[in-house]
């Protein structure tokens, strides 16, 4: 850890876990260094990152005095600090701009990961850190997965718990005025934010996407994005028209093996397939889907199969599965 820590002090990047996804941090005060997490990921610089603290007091470093006197912040952060809960709102001056995507806000979020928190403590400044992928790809649930994509890109992986949730943190906005804006569906469930906020203005969710080029408030809100590197398509009643080879995911095992039945039907070589629980349980489910996703990229991959494809089944809305259709249909959206 005193290692890491000097590194980040340095201007360097580091991998860590969270509760969430692994992300890749460097200290968020140091705009060249925030600018190398931009290189190594390929990341848009209309892509704002996310910062970490340890301590709610260092939010008097990151929001404005007027942010600050929101009362919906001590609410939300009673009710999911630490934990996988992002808060955007006005920003100080100080945060660079590369860190807010040259908008007037930034996120925060004080995570819940032993290892996440000692190595903020450790660096002594507040962490910028996005997920440790390259941009628009899988986000990484393991070391591995982080070597996988970034390998001689960045100074250092922390290895410590593994990541519990498996999706990235809900994003909300406070605005001056009106309700809280869900920006992206994550690790809260929105149904969670809505009854904490019920006598607080509520809760409504903000558009899910935004056009190439425009400034996002949060990540994760370009239409494509998530995606592994072999193609995935969404399917909910038909197999799809011409695919031969291909590797089958569906939300619990009875979906699985209607999957595996409609791709025989349709006389696909089947490589690999997996589901995301038994039972369709939604936190196994989210906790396992980049890891599963990962898993079934690999397979086809290293058999070198041509021109195969990634079948999912969609997964449903509501509570935890909000968020892992928002993946989904983002894996499976075609790049813009």
């Amino acid at each position: 850890m005193p290692r890491a820590a000097a590194i980040i002090r340095a201007g360097g990047l580091v991998a860590f876990p969270t509760e969430t996804v692994y992300g890749l941090g460097a200290n968020a005060f140091d705009a060249p260094a925030v600018a190398r997490i931009f290189e190594a990921k390929g990341r848009p610089t209309f892509d704002p990152l996310i910062v970490h603290i340890a301590d709610r007091a260092d939010l008097a470093h990151l929001f404005t005095e007027g942010a600050l006197a929101d009362p919906r912040i001590k609410l939300l952060a009673d009710a999911f600090w630490p934990g996988a809960l992002t808060i955007v709102a006005a920003a100080r001056p100080e945060v660079p701009g590369l860190v807010r995507a040259g908008l007037e806000t930034v996120g925060v979020r004080l995570p819940r990961h032993e290892t996440a928190l000692a190595l903020i403590r450790a660096a002594g400044t507040p962490i910028a850190a996005p997920s440790a992928n390259r941009f628009g790809r899988l986000s990484p649930t393991t070391a591995d997965h982080v070597l996988e994509q970034l390998d001689g890109r960045i100074d250092a992986v922390l290895l410590g718990e593994a990541t519990e949730i498996g999706v990235e943190s809900s994003v909300v906005a406070l605005d001056a005025d009106g309700p809280v804006r869900l920006l992206r569906h994550g690790g809260i469930p929105l149904e969670d934010l809505a009854h904490v906020l019920a006598n607080h203005g509520g809760i409504v969710a903000a558009a899910p996407t935004v056009q190439p080029g425009v400034p996002m408030q949060a990540p994760g809100m370009t239409e494509s994005h998530y995606a592994p590197m072999v193609p995935l398509l969404l399917v909910t009643t038909a197999f799809p028209a011409g695919v031969t080879e291909c590797a089958l995911l569906a939300p619990d095992r009875a979906t699985l093996t209607h999957l595996e039945g409609l791709a025989s039907a349709a006389g696909a070589n089947v490589h690999a397939s997996v589901a995301l629980s038994e039972t369709l349980d939604p936190v196994a489910a989210a906790a396992h889907l980049f890891e599963r996703l990962h898993e079934l990229e690999a397979a086809l991959i290293r058999r070198a199969v041509p021109a195969a494809r990634i079948i999912a089944a969609p997964y449903p809305e509501g509570g935890l599965g909000s968020a892992i259709a928002d993946r989904l249909r983002r894996a499976a959206a075609t790049p813009q």
